[in-house]
Formats: C-alpha cells, sequence, structure tokens
C-alpha cells in the first residue's frame, strides 16, 4: 500500500514530468531514487529493473508500491507487529511514513527531517513561508522540539481529516 495518497503520488509525479509529457524518463525517476533513498542506479540499470525507458501515472504507481514494500521490508513489518499486533492498515501505513521521514532512524522526526523530506517530495518551498518549526511545535505534546510516533499520528491524522 503506498505511504502517501493517489493525490499527493500525481503531484509528485507531476513535479518530476518536467517536459509534461506525461511519462517519467529514467533520468526523472533516476533523479527521484536518488533524492529520497540515496540510491544510485546507471540509466541502464534503472531501465532494465524497470523494463522500460519511461513510465506513466499507473506504472509510477505499480513501482512506488513496489519500492516501499522493499525499503519497508521485514524493518517496519517488526516494529508494527511488536508495537501494535493487529494494527488495522492506517496505522501500519503511519508507520511506514513516520519510518521515511525519520532519515537518521533515532526514532523521532526533527525540524530538518520534515523540511528535507518535504522538500524532496516537492512539496516544500521556502518562498511559501511555511515554518516547519510550528508544525512540529503545534504536535510536540512532550515539548522536546522532535515529534515521536504518537505525535507523527495525531499530526497525520488532524491534517487527513
Amino acid at each position: 500500500m503506498c505511504l502517501l495518497k493517489t493525490n499527493d503520488l500525481h503531484r509528485i509525479f507531476q513535479e518530476l514530468d518536467r517536459n509534461c509529457d506525461g511519462l517519467l524518463s529514467a533520468v526523472e525517476l533516476n533523479w527521484l531514487l536518488e533524492s529520497i533513498g540515496g540510491v544510485h542506479f546507471s540509466l541502464e540499470e534503472l531501465e532494465s529493473s524497470v523494463g522500460k525507458s519511461c513510465l506513466n501515472f499507473d506504472e509510477f504507481l505499480l513501482f512506488y508500491d513496489s519500492i516501499t514494500k522493499q525499503s519497508g521490508g521485514g524493518n517496519s513489518e517488526a516494529v508494527v507487529a511488536d508495537d501494535q499486533e493487529g494494527c488495522n492498515r492506517e496505522d501500519c501505513d503511519l508507520v511506514k511514513a513516520f519510518q521515511v521521514f525519520d532519515s537518521n532512524g533515532d526514532g523521532f522526526i526533527s525540524i530538518e527531517e520534515l523540511q528535507s523530506m518535504l522538500s524532496r517530495l516537492g512539496l516544500w518551498d521556502e518562498t511559501t513561508g511555511k515554518d516547519c518549526r510550528s508544525m512540529i511545535c503545534r504536535y510536540d505534546t512532550n515539548l522536546d522540539g522532535v515529534l515521536d510516533f504518537e505525535e507523527f499520528k495525531k499530526m497525520m491524522l488532524h491534517t487527513s481529516s
């Protein structure tokens, strides 16, 4: 299942599709992989693993699902099983999303991690005047300056409703 909603993925797809042809080229897809996951492929390797040189939006969704399953793998499943036995799909997806934002893996999302991930996803623009510090402060109930999973969950459920 996608960590992000289809609308968010469509917006990301459109941002990545620089030439607006409705397709993501291997170059555009490679940029995404390098930006978000630090994954480095030659264009030939990427085309070979994807099976084609360009992806339309539906193919991009399938590709996204496959890489999130691979990157989340056993680790996220173990966290979910330990913390929330029999969790619902929403909680499982939130754990996976939290792990994506928690780029250093310390169990917390800092202001820098939030801003970095939003930038990588094309959802952050410094000229918009939005402030990650105020976003974190709003949901940081224990006032430690970072979001733990429960605080992140409250933030995500509040903004998605």
